[in-house]
């Protein structure tokens, strides 16, 4: 039996949105080091269960906060193009930001790794994790629901909503299941020492991946008729 291809091309961004969180979960500079050193210091598995959870709280209030604005956005079915078009151009620009300014901002250097979900929230935003599902969601957002655009708004927002709920949570779940990977692989085996000699800085490849997807996502909305 042949698979439609507009059912390969869901599939496609939903993988997109699974990859996305796996990647933001293997990446230190998200919080999975914070899960090891509660860990160390509670000595203790849970401690660094424990930890997650705020982690992943805060990464999904991140989520929702950016998605949120383009779900009632894209209640306006007349303007759905210039919506697309001006949600890639914003990808890019942040991602060319990202490129040319490689520090982190020293705001975050101010939280306590304590607030751990409030400091996942800021790290979330501002090395732009959401914006990353921004062109993502809106191919989501292209369904028989959006484009028919016979309903009335209000259902419009409510399915919108639960698609930005259900991509922020997968997105999520993919990053906390990466990111405590990491943590216990560091914490019962590798010990704290392999952060620091094996490091890795992904800022680079990320600001290089919300580019090219600001690009796809930019040639997609144009050649839209």
């Amino acid at each position: 039996m042949t698979v439609p291809m507009d059912q390969w091309t869901t599939a496609g961004l939903w993988l997109a949105v699974v990859a996305s969180g796996l990647y933001h979960g293997l990446n230190p500079g998200m919080g999975w080091p914070l899960a090891v050193s509660a860990g160390l210091m509670g000595r203790s598995r849970r401690d660094l269960i424990a930890s997650l959870g705020p982690i992943g709280a805060g990464h999904f209030l991140a989520m929702i906060v950016i998605l949120l604005p383009f779900s009632v956005l894209a209640t306006l079915v007349t303007w759905q193009r210039e919506i697309r078009i001006g949600a890639s151009v914003l990808v890019i620009v942040f991602g060319i930001y990202l490129l040319i300014n490689r520090r982190h901002p020293r705001f975050l250097a101010r939280i306590s790794p304590r607030r751990l979900a409030f400091w996942s929230f800021w790290v979330a935003i501002a090395h732009g994790a959401s914006l990353m599902l921004v062109p993502i969601y809106l191919g989501l957002c292209r369904g028989a629901d959006v484009d028919a655009g016979h309903g009335a708004a209000q259902v419009l927002m409510r399915a919108d909503v639960t698609m930005a709920l259900a991509v922020s949570f997968i997105h999520t779940t993919a990053m906390v299941l990466a990111g405590a990977l990491m943590a216990f692989v560091t914490f019962e085996w590798l010990g704290p020492g392999f952060i620091g000699r094996s490091w890795f800085n992904l800022d680079i490849v990320w600001a290089a991946s919300l580019i090219l997807i600001g690009c796809i996502s930019l040639l997609a909305a144009v050649a839209v008729s």
